[in-house]
């Protein structure tokens, strides 16, 4: 997803030499909404908005609502305000993640060097399917129409001679377009576009270069190195004088591991009570373990999001002696966490759970705790204080199996078939085993 500003005047021809500009970078158009859009085609045209309630945020808007200053992340109240005849529609995340396992199939067909960097992006190494499929830009309009013939929805390509170029490249092609910038126009391309263009450069960065009379990347490419290194630091200095200059030697690197995997909420109104807060988070941490045992990981640290009415966020975060992807012991991490935290009086507005650290449950290796050290003796095992690979307690071993019996539950029935059934009105206690209401299934 393109989030770096953008030059308009530098989206026109650079030249149709596609020598040596075999990186694609392919980014979904308004990817939310667009797969909302695509299921309800009354909608199109018109202005809509992804995201929760009025006290939620926007998670996509279209092209239509963007006209009118709603962007991602904005306070749905705000977004409203800019533009009230937006249409508002809830988040389907099932449904997201199905069209985007799709599309990364599609790319897959393409070519095996494909770097998914997001949900809705993805690199591609296309010089080995060159002499199968032909030039990148008929590369890049074989994946756009097949997107749209399979999924309803359009994407933007960018073709460059590094990921870098070609990232920037797609971000000018919004929405629905292709941009090819030739190896021998990268300089020319670069030095058209502000310095908040390159990787890296956010806004404290930007005020950086800023007081050193570098607000352009032709003003940073043009300067000396040590300059640049005086204003940034010495590291990110180099990094971006080497951008300015089109240097960029990272390779396309397929199967890119996810590196956390999270889950948050806002509140419906700004809640005081910290048994509700615990309860959410509860959901939470069932809701990221689920995530966890689809995918085959692990995760060896937890990390908790508060939000308070001030639109203050704070996070505290800790590392496991062992890896997981049980949600009883990321729940009871999670509110050892949430305890902590100095909320100064205040409501909390929002709380979100995330996991990371992660690795595959096949390989992970802990070492054994003191349950496992006592059930060792008990077992008169002789074998304490060896670890080995995802070994675990008896107790843990059976929560882990009951959450499981859930998944199944659940892919079976839905999600709401089966959910923690924790009293709000007050946390669940260290002792105490976690419940779960089974809707009616009947």
């Amino acid at each position: 997803m393109s989030r770096g500003p953008r030059a308009e005047h530098v989206r026109r021809d650079w030249g149709g030499t596609e020598d040596g500009c075999s990186i694609l970078h392919v980014d979904m158009d308004a990817f939310f909404a667009s797969v909302e859009l695509a299921r309800r085609p009354q909608l199109r045209g018109r202005a809509v908005i992804v995201g929760g309630a009025a006290r939620g945020v926007v998670l996509a808007a279209t092209y239509e609502a963007r006209a009118f200053g709603v962007h991602s992340a904005m306070p749905m109240a705000a977004a409203l305000r800019a533009c009230p005849q937006a249409i508002v529609v809830p988040p389907d995340h099932k449904a997201y993640h199905e069209v985007s396992v799709g599309v990364m199939e599609v790319l897959s067909d393409v070519t095996a060097l494909v770097e998914q960097v997001s949900i809705d992006e993805a690199f591609l190494d296309v010089q080995g399917a060159r002499r199968r499929l032909g030039p990148p830009t008929t590369i890049a309009a074989h994946i756009r129409a097949q997107v749209l013939s399979r999924y309803g929805i359009t994407c933007s390509v960018g073709i460059g001679a590094t990921k870098f170029v070609a990232k920037l490249a797609s971000g000018h092609a919004k929405p629905d377009g292709v941009l090819l910038i030739p190896r021998a126009a990268t300089v020319d391309f670069l030095r058209a576009l502000p310095v908040g263009a390159l990787w890296g450069v956010g806004e404290r960065t930007e005020a950086s270069l800023a007081r050193w009379g570098i607000r352009t990347v032709a003003e940073l490419a043009d300067s000396d190195v040590g300059t640049v290194q005086r204003a940034v630091g010495k590291v990110a200095g180099a990094h971006l004088y080497d951008l300015a200059w089109g240097r960029d030697p990272r390779p396309v690197q397929p199967g890119r591991a996810e590196k956390s995997v999270g889950a948050e909420e806002t509140f419906g109104a700004d809640e005081h009570d910290l048994g509700v807060v615990q309860a959410k988070a509860l959901e939470l941490a069932d809701r990221c373990a689920r995530r966890l045992r689809q995918r085959g990981l692990v995760g060896r640290t937890v990390s908790v999001k508060v939000r308070t009415s001030d639109f203050r966020t704070l996070t505290r975060s800790r590392s496991l002696t062992a890896p997981t992807d049980v949600g009883r012991e990321i729940y009871l991490t999670s509110r050892d966490l949430l305890a902590g935290v100095d909320l100064r009086g205040l409501p909390v507005r929002l709380v979100g759970v995330r996991v990371e650290g992660l690795s595959s449950v096949a390989d992970s290796v802990r070492q054994p705790t003191f349950d496992d050290l006592f059930a060792d003796v008990a077992a008169g095992s002789g074998a304490a204080g060896v670890a080995e690979p995802a070994r675990r307690s008896p107790d843990r071993e059976e929560r882990r199996n009951a959450e499981l019996a859930m998944d199944q539950v659940r892919e079976r029935f839905g999600g709401a078939a089966i959910t923690p059934a924790t009293t709000l009105a007050a946390p669940v206690s260290d002792r105490s085993t976690t419940t779960f209401q089974v809707a009616d299934l009947s």
